[in-house]
């Protein structure tokens, strides 16, 4: 993929709040990057913009027929002042591996990961430094034919924007409380629910509504069949540790194959733990509540990095997890995690990926990428 990238950067700069008071996903940086695609021409002009709204028809069909997907991952600042993304690489081969489900072009990862690098070396200052802070990244493909009908549009656009980021649980690392739920769905198989699709997260939000109403944080997805086996947490993939095993449950097109699900299979089987993906049912979870062999039950995400849960309701009652409190391998893994991802603890895997300040001086140029 042969393409430069055009800077056209902005005369004024905004200002940037207290790190304190950052929150999650509602701060943007100066600058976005955009890329469009046509059939029969390809990806082309590529920039880096001012940060702005975007102009479209109303008759664009992603607006219509949700023919939308994003990602997000994440960039942190190290002590000695080094701007890192966590595993981009990976962020970038899922995009390009679930657009064609959408029928949407894939974006050529590499390209991705240069044009995302070059964001953020522009925006390099907007890195935020303090624990627990970073730079959220959201990759966007979304469908830009200006004409009604259902089909596969012939044009898309390609856009990344890139928020400074607090903690995303404000409360910090306390037990979830999540209701189990048995009446909607997440994802069916055959479905969309392996493709990080606009429309997973639609499909979801009734169901968390209702959870917030029994005053639960959460949903736990059960499957679209039966509703018995465990699936997806919110939009979090899902971990239980029964006895001395850790299961989550496989990829077999209904679980998204999170990026930090993989990270917490590398780092536990690393540990000496048996970490398998399997299929296990509410039933089989509240048999080991029962008889003492559930350890520990997680979520696990971009956004959150770790999120333990400590208490899951259902129709029939409730579980209690441990004493309800965070567990060890929790705690282990979300402290191990954020230290490589901060640059306090070894990057024994390569996940981390340098990004140098780009110098901007002049308010436009083109860097061959």
């Amino acid at each position: 993929m042969n393409l430069t990238i055009d800077l056209q950067l902005s005369p004024v700069r905004k200002p940037h709040p207290p790190e304190s008071q950052l929150g999650f996903g509602k701060v943007f940086t100066d600058h976005m990057f955009l890329m469009q695609y046509e059939r029969g021409r390809g990806w082309y002009d590529a920039r880096v913009v001012p940060y702005g709204p975007l102009p479209l028809d109303p008759a664009t069909a992603s607006l219509h027929y949700g023919q939308s997907m994003f990602e997000g991952m994440k960039a942190f600042r190290s002590a000695d002042g080094s701007v890192r993304m966590f595993r981009p690489e990976r962020h970038c081969e899922r995009m390009a591996d679930g657009a064609p489900r959408l029928c949407m072009p894939s974006p050529d990862p590499r390209f991705m990961q240069r044009a995302l690098s070059t964001l953020i070396g522009v925006d390099h200052d907007w890195v935020p430094s303090s624990p627990e802070t970073a730079l959220y990244i959201r990759p966007t493909l979304i469908a830009t034919d200006a004409q009604l009908g259902v089909r596969a549009s012939s044009r898309y656009l390609f856009f990344t924007i890139v928020s400074p980021v607090g903690p995303y649980n404000p409360d910090g690392f306390q037990p979830l409380r999540i209701w189990v739920e048995d009446r909607y769905v997440r994802a069916a198989p055959g479905g969309l629910g392996s493709v990080k699709a606009s429309a997973n997260y639609a499909a979801s939000l009734l169901a968390s509504e209702e959870a917030r109403a029994r005053g639960y944080s959460q949903v736990l997805w059960l499957d679209a069949l039966n509703h018995r086996s465990i699936e997806e947490l919110g939009t979090m993939n899902l971990f239980v540790r029964l006895g001395d095993e850790l299961i989550t449950a496989p990829l077999e097109g209904t679980i998204l194959g999170g990026v930090t699900r993989d990270s917490v299979l590398t780092l536990a089987r690393s540990w000496g733990l048996k970490a398998t993906e399997r299929r296990l049912t509410l039933d089989q979870l509240v048999a080991a509540q029962q008889d003492g062999s559930l350890q520990e039950v997680f979520g696990c995400g971009t956004a959150v990095v770790i999120a333990p849960v400590g208490e899951m309701g259902y129709g029939g009652g409730r579980i209690v997890v441990g004493r309800g409190e965070p567990g060890e391998l929790s705690r282990r893994l979300y402290d191990t995690i954020t230290g490589v991802q901060h640059g306090t603890l070894p990057d024994t895997f390569g996940w981390m990926v340098e990004v140098p300040k780009l110098q901007t001086s002049p308010l436009r140029q083109r860097l061959t990428a």
